[in-house]
């Protein structure tokens, strides 16, 4: 396996990780209770999934 011959610098380094960026949740709206929620996962505020409870949220 070659080896790298020299150190690569800290600038060199940081320019490849500028495309290393943190992307917002993508979030939908409940169709029960209209709240923004997660995608694919159940609405913590009313607790439903695909128009089915899925469990009774705490008040």
């Amino acid at each position: 396996m070659p080896n790298p011959k020299r150190r690569h610098s800290k600038s060199r380094r940081d320019k490849r990780r500028t495309h290393y960026k943190a992307t917002t949740p993508s979030l939908s709206k409940c169709d029960n209770c209209g709240e923004m929620k997660l995608n694919h996962r159940a609405c913590p505020n009313c607790g439903y999934y695909a128009k089915r409870s899925m469990f009774v949220p705490e008040a």
